[in-house]
């Protein structure tokens, strides 16, 4: 990965902010990757006792590494595919 290809990104975890530099090609699967998180957060917070932040990103570590890297891929292309699906829904709301 050559230097001059990094860009710097913002993501928030966890209500945290974090900068980091990656590949110009890695920039969306970065944000989906993070918005995947920040999804299991809320998901462990609401099914699952914890005492704290530190818990839930606990947790999420573990589903994360208890996963196929295919499945993880398959959660984020699902997502991507329902997202699609309401947008054209709202573009036919729109017509209709």
């Amino acid at each position: 990965m050559s230097e001059e290809k990094l860009i710097p990104v913002s993501v928030t975890i966890a209500d945290r902010s974090y900068r980091v530099r990656v590949d110009v090609t890695e920039e969306e699967n970065l944000r989906k990757t993070a918005k995947l998180i920040n999804e299991k957060i809320l998901e462990f917070k609401t099914t699952l006792a914890g005492k704290d932040m530190q818990d839930y990103i606990a947790m999420v570590m573990l589903w994360f590494a208890t996963q196929s890297t295919g499945e993880v891929n398959n959660i984020l292309q699902e997502q991507e595919v329902n997202n699609e699906l309401e947008r054209i829904v709202r573009l036919l709301d729109k017509v209709s």
